[in-house]
């Protein structure tokens, strides 16, 4: 990581240490993941949302080669990862962010093991990656409405043509 270094944006190990301290202390782990490319009041609220479901948010960031192979578009992500998990380190309601580097979060939630595993309602729970897995050891599944009308899609549609 650059020189915007914080100490919210950790490595898998060191989020495992993190989790298995926080369960000490009975701590419910909430785990969510995503681009956040540029960050808008839809993605505040969902964070804030996901974060008053337990004690401790951890969110898994897709790296930016990870972003490249979604098919987000050529110029996409607009902000590297390290600025990105600056970025989301930064608010309150956060406590981790974890890079990953493969297309899913999958092996993230498996070595992290979160009580709540969350994503925005365009996912329904049966298609949240790892949401069976979560489920099986007794976790929570969520899909938690969007912001009506805030999406970066449609913020970057808007720069772009100049609206």
């Amino acid at each position: 990581m650059s020189g915007l270094s914080s100490p919210h944006v950790i490595d898998l190990v060191t989020a495992q240490r993190l989790v298995h301290v926080w369960r000490l202390k009975s701590d419910r782990i909430v785990f969510t993941n995503g681009v956040f490319d540029i960050l808008h009041s839809g993605h505040v609220t969902y964070l804030e949302q996901a974060a008053a479901q337990g004690h401790r948010l951890i969110i898994g960031l897709n790296s930016d080669a990870s972003v490249k192979r979604l098919g987000k578009g050529e110029d996409r992500p607009l902000n590297n990862e390290d600025d990105r998990a600056r970025v989301l380190a930064a608010l309150r309601c956060v406590d981790a962010v974890v890079i990953f580097e493969q297309d899913t979060p999958m092996e993230l939630i498996q070595a992290l093991g979160p009580d709540v595993l969350v994503k925005g309602g365009d996912w329904s729970v049966e298609k949240i990656v790892g949401g069976e897995y979560v489920s099986q050891y007794g976790g929570v599944v969520l899909s938690l409405p969007l912001v009506e009308g805030r999406s970066t899609t449609q913020l970057v549609e808007r720069i772009r043509h100049g609206g």
